[in-house]
Formats: C-alpha cells, structure tokens, sequence
C-alpha cells in the first residue's frame, strides 16, 4: 500500500508516499472507543517538495490552492476509512486546482435569435399596452 501511487488525472499520478498522514482523536460523542482511539485523519501534501509535479503545475497549484494542501477526515469510526476519506479529499482539491481555465470565446447572437427577441419584445408590449385603461 504505501508503495503504490494515486491517480489524480490522466497525466498526474502521486506517490503514496508524499501525502503525510496525522492522526488524533474525533470530537463529539461516542463513549469510550473514541476518546481512547485516534481516529481522526488529517492528509497534507507538500506541493513544493513533490517529486511528482512540473514545476509549471507547482506553481498553477500553489497560485490556486496554497504551497500545503490539507484536508481532514471524522466522519467514520474507523481510522482507516478516515484515511481513505483524508486522502481522497486532498486529491480532490489537488484535481481542482489542476484544473486549467479555458479561456472564453465572445461569440455575436445570430440575426434570427435577434429578430425572435425583438418579436417577443414586441408582442409583450402590446399585451401590456392592450391591458392598460383607456385615454380619458
């Protein structure tokens, strides 16, 4: 398990190893089991320090999201699905902050969708016209 690398997209994989894993106990209820067990999962990734990255991604990364990503799990009762939890949440946010903008073509309306809505404008002032009481 720790060997093994995590699919973040198509040309990104990250080695287990350089998601850094803390544990401590959950807050709320739950009796005896959890205030006596670390069940609570935080998952940091260290985005300068990643082996994995470009540089280029390194930055986009760091200028979108912070040099340190962190994402905390407490939801489950077991340590070990919090974990799974922990590191698919920071693996989320690394996706997202990979994530390039595609940058927006301004497009013109066509003639006929700009006909249609001068007709619909029209239409509608004469229905509001035809409502209104008429000239003393």
């Amino acid at each position: 398990m720790a060997g093994e690398s995590i699919r973040v997209t198509r040309s990104v994989s990250i080695p287990r190893s350089e998601i850094e894993l803390r544990f401590s106990r959950s807050s709320g209820p739950g009796g005896q089991h959890a205030q006596k067990t670390e069940t609570r999962a935080e998952a940091i990734f260290d985005v300068p320090s990643s082996v994995a990255l470009t540089d280029a991604q390194k930055r986009r990364v760091t200028a979108k999201a912070g040099p340190v990503l962190r994402a905390v799990a407490q939801d489950e009762r077991s340590q070990w699905r919090n974990r799974e939890l922990a590191i698919e949440r920071v693996v989320e946010e690394l996706r997202e902050a990979l994530k390039v903008e595609r940058k927006r073509r301004p497009t013109k309306p066509t003639r006929r969708s700009q006909e249609r809505r001068l007709d619909q404008k029209r239409r509608r002032s004469e229905t509001k016209r035809l409502r209104r009481p008429p000239d003393a």
